[in-house]
């Protein structure tokens, strides 16, 4: 259990340094104070599943990994939904619309993501997903005609120079093309899922919202697995199991997926969609400062790269702070 608990030690190192984070000027609020507490909380959770990720790709490979992790989360999430609300919503709940949603935008995103980390860092991986608020300011500009403004193109080209500056020293060149290819897709999986979740599941609350999409995620994860196995050979079953293996999965499924996407939802719930992304901002910053302090170096040029592609993320989110996405899921 050495690395779960410097692991864990590292995270309660972090966690003190972030509270600080949540001192707006409306300090005198408790209400929002409490809202941006639960939401920084929220990220560091999140931001732990990198890290533990990392530990387990060491054994186990990426299909065998999504499919324990996605299938681990459903489990938690569901029982906290039958918990909060009932069997009932969970009776009349949209099973197939959300199943399909969930399918096609968080498994193969949250597969491809995965599959990113794998190739480069846990890093890069994080850095990817801070940008899904691009992502899904591009998918209104396609398919709901709104309008590119300088400062979201200003900010993109930031988000492009910061990921090549973080990423250039970690990729065989021969591999760019490809982790390229994986992180912008599996972002815009993502945020598509969550596009298609809020437009096609209304009615519904947020965590059942969670719940339904969470089922097609477990369903496509386990068709990748014995598709993987049976035809492609991609696949092998870890050839021993241990403790420390559990406990990764504990950490990147239930706590960095399940009970992360739960104070997530809550902190949405109070702040709305566009201050929480800005908390989202700092999870590449939090998973470089666990690498640190479990014993990883300190790589300058992703902290640079990082500081980049957040800025431009934050440009290209100017003046559109009346017009964000209206929820969208930790991948």
């Amino acid at each position: 259990f050495s690395d779960i608990l410097r692991f864990i030690y590292a995270s309660s190192h972090l966690y003190s340094m972030s509270i600080s984070s949540s001192d707006y000027s409306n300090a005198n609020d408790s209400g929002v104070l409490k809202s941006n507490f639960i939401c920084v909380l929220s990220i560091i959770f999140y931001a732990m599943g990198f890290p533990a990720a990392e530990y387990l790709l060491d054994d186990w490979d990426v299909v065998s990994i999504i499919a324990a992790r996605n299938t681990s989360a459903f489990v938690l999430i569901f029982f906290i939904w039958i918990l909060y609300e009932g069997f009932q919503e969970v009776r009349v709940a949209k099973w197939i619309k959300g199943f399909w949603i969930g399918a096609i935008g968080f498994g193969i995103g949250s597969f491809f993501v995965l599959l990113l980390q794998s190739l480069t860092t846990p890093v890069i991986a994080a850095l990817m997903v801070a940008t899904m608020p691009v992502a899904a300011v591009t998918l209104e500009i396609f398919l709901d005609g709104r309008k590119m403004t300088k400062w979201f193109l200003f900010g993109v080209v930031l988000v492009l120079i910061g990921g090549f500056i973080a990423s250039g020293a970690n990729l065989k060149s021969d591999n760019i093309g490809f982790a390229s290819f994986l992180g912008i897709t599996g972002v815009g999986l993502f945020a598509w899922g969550s596009r298609a979740t809020v437009k096609n599941l209304p009615g519904m609350s947020l965590l059942g919202q969670v719940a339904v999409t969470t089922s097609g995620m477990v369903g496509s994860a386990i068709l990748v697995y014995f598709i993987s196995r049976i035809f492609f050979d991609i696949s092998e079953s870890p050839s021993q199991i241990t403790y420390e293996h559990l406990g990764l999965l504990l950490i990147y499924a239930c706590l960095a997926i399940g009970i992360s996407q739960i104070l997530w939802l809550k902190s949405v719930a109070h702040l709305g969609i566009g201050l929480s992304s800005f908390h989202l901002n700092a999870a590449p910053f939090y998973v470089m400062l666990m690498l640190f302090l479990l014993g990883k170096n300190w790589v300058w040029h992703q902290a640079l790269g990082a500081v980049i592609v957040i800025i431009g993320v934050i440009i290209a989110q100017r003046k559109s702070i009346n017009n964000k996405a209206e929820f969208f899921e930790l991948p």
